[in-house]
């Protein structure tokens, strides 16, 4: 299925926000420097090239990225990312949530306008539950700043991003927003973007007050699943991601998408056809860096949340209750172990649900979920 513009006839008013939040978009510039690594890789330069590289990332048995990682170097830049900033009409709360997209989206995962923002866990978070939101373009991606696609775009630049972006925060040193001031910052990513999420507090655990894990697990055998579905070809040759530079891959088909994120018999078809249709693409260097530091034990101390849908194909293989052993009732109860100091520490399996729980049929009860977690253990807003 080609790319198309009709998802526009659902939207119903995309740029009008619901009376109940303000959201202000801003450009946030932030100058980071990151360790990365050096691969040598050439960047893909056509769809085989693209399949070549997705091959050699899946096999088995293998590690490709160590496999060409030829050493380290220090990134260092001003970067530009696109953000918007959410709070309740009348009043900043005094609790801010971050929130970080995955892979094949934007910032707009969190707010999807589709159906009259029925499934948009900022309006509720906002509108019901009171609290200030901040949600960002990871670097690379869509109106951020992009940039050479394997030995620059990794995962240590925007992990520098989002620790850079949440000290400014904290500091009031983000422009428009100097005047706001919050009591606690808490988390929220979603597949990708909980890793980073992970990966930052588990090296800074006063970074954050409290994490929400969404699309996760610390099961990583079956990533390869989600490479082969993803049916990858370059971004480039995809009309609505022609700007995009070789070097970043995206999925060619709708199937792809309903594989790697919609569990059977659980979403709308055209929130399907939505979500392919606004995807964005990947970086080849956040591939070879994916995993970044969710292998490490976490010193977090404060409320992590892991809540995944039970058939999340990436993160448990589709199916999460089965982990192989009597003494873990699912796949996210591995995390107990790498946040063993978190208090609490919960995980929570979504019934029926897929990787992309929040544009499915469980939407609600996943943002309900996350929501209560968070009031429930001392990070309700005011």
């Amino acid at each position: 299925m080609a790319r198309t513009s009709t998802f526009s006839l659902l939207f119903g008013g995309f740029s009008v926000l619901a009376a109940a939040r303000r959201c202000q978009n801003l450009t946030v510039e932030v100058d980071i420097s990151a360790r990365n690594g050096v691969f040598d890789i050439e960047t893909p330069v056509t769809d085989i090239d693209v399949t070549d590289f997705i091959f050699e990332m899946g096999t088995q048995g293998r590690n490709y990225s160590d496999e060409h990682l030829t050493g380290y170097t220090t990134v260092s830049g001003t970067y530009e990312l696109a953000a918007t900033y959410c709070e309740p009409d009348n009043k900043t709360s005094d609790v801010l949530q971050i929130m970080s997209h995955g892979v094949g989206f934007d910032r707009s995962y969190w707010d999807y306008p589709v159906n009259n923002w029925n499934y948009s866990y900022t309006k509720v978070a906002v509108d019901d539950y009171g609290y200030s939101t901040f949600t960002w373009d990871r670097l690379g991606i869509a109106e951020s700043s992009r940039g050479e696609p394997i030995n620059e775009i990794q995962s240590w630049l925007e992990l520098a991003a989002l620790e850079k972006l949440t000290n400014m925060l904290r500091a009031g040193e983000v422009d428009g927003l100097e005047d706001k001031h919050f009591r606690k910052i808490v988390h929220v990513g979603h597949s990708f973007g909980s890793i980073m999420a992970y990966s930052m507090t588990a090296s800074n655990r006063c970074i954050s007050d409290g994490i929400v894990l969404t699309g996760f697990s610390h099961m990583g055998a079956y990533m390869p699943y989600f490479l082969f579905a993803g049916t990858f070809v370059r971004a480039n040759s995809l009309a609505p991601l022609a700007d995009y530079g070789d070097g970043y891959i995206a999925p060619a088909v709708v199937s792809a998408a309903q594989t790697n994120l919609f569990a059977p018999g659980m979403y709308d078809p055209e929130v399907l056809n939505i979500a392919f249709e606004r995807g964005q693409p990947a970086a080849v260097g956040e591939f070879l860096t994916l995993g970044m530091r969710a292998g490490e034990p976490s010193s977090f101390n404060g409320p992590a949340l892991v809540i995944t849908g039970d058939r999340d194909l990436p993160f448990c293989g589709g199916d999460c209750s089965a982990s192989g052993d009597s003494g873990l009732d699912s796949l996210l109860d591995l995390s107990a172990e790498f946040l063993s100091q978190a208090s609490p520490f919960e995980a929570y399996v979504v019934p029926g649900a897929g990787h992309g729980m929040g544009f499915e049929y469980s939407h609600a009860e996943v943002t309900g979920k996350i929501l209560d977690f968070l009031v429930q253990n001392g990070l309700a807003a005011h």
